[in-house]
């Protein structure tokens, strides 16, 4: 990741236009900002969310509320709560999200 000519700035979360995004079940509400070539975004996943695909691209996300259970393609699977993070690069292994209770993540990619 490069961060380059961006300037010093405050975003105010609540005024960024929310996009749906269907799952294969539930729905995530993403509000995205653009800086440079990062994409940042503040993620609402509803209770009984699914992931309707296999991400390959790289993230680094952090849970900030409810529960978050990732799937890497391998089959291995991991329960993120508040706190917690992942980070992944580009390609490296594919995952999808899931959560029964919804979750709010903040994710840079």
């Amino acid at each position: 990741m490069q961060m380059h000519d961006i300037g010093f700035g405050v975003t105010d979360w609540s005024a960024v236009p929310v996009t749906e995004h269907p799952g294969v079940s539930g729905v995530a509400h993403w509000r995205t900002q653009h800086f440079g070539s990062l994409r940042v975004r503040m993620v609402t996943y509803s209770p009984g969310y699914l992931a309707d695909h296999w991400c390959r691209k790289g993230h680094i996300l952090l849970v900030l509320d409810g529960q978050l259970d990732t799937e890497l393609e391998d089959g291995r699977t991991f329960t993120l709560r508040p706190g917690h993070s992942y980070q992944v690069a580009d390609h490296a292994e594919a995952h999808r999200s899931s959560t029964a209770g919804g979750a709010r993540l903040f994710i840079v990619d």
